[in-house]
């Protein structure tokens, strides 16, 4: 079964940079969408960013302007580029690959701490 293997997170002083990676560990076809979700303790999920298969990227509006994220069709993998961050960002990073029939795929989660 192919899993998602994610690496990157980290603690980070506010207003530094950090970089998330994702990466199957085999051969996914039919690949839709992917993306990442965070989730803070206390709080619900939160969509952070997705990337379509025609590369088309959307953001949830509190990471606008400092999030990237690309994606590797070749390699099988998404990776999030987080700058400015800030104290709020703090949280376990998660990415998934959604295909176009059957579930998603989710990563084991990565944890991101911005902290002075």
């Amino acid at each position: 079964q192919v899993q998602l293997v994610e690496s990157g997170g980290g603690l980070v002083q506010p207003g530094g940079s950090l970089s998330l990676s994702c990466a199957a560990s085999g051969s996914i076809f039919n690949l839709n969408a992917l993306g990442w979700y965070r989730q803070a303790p206390g709080k619900q999920r939160e969509l952070v960013a997705t990337i379509t298969r025609s590369g088309s990227t959307n953001y949830a509006d509190s990471v606008k302007g400092r999030f990237a994220v690309s994606r590797d069709s070749a390699k099988n993998s998404v990776d999030l580029q987080m700058n400015s961050l800030k104290p709020e960002d703090t949280a376990l990073y998660y990415c998934f690959f959604a295909p176009l029939w059957g579930p998603s795929l989710w990563g084991q989660g990565t944890q991101v701490t911005v902290s002075s």
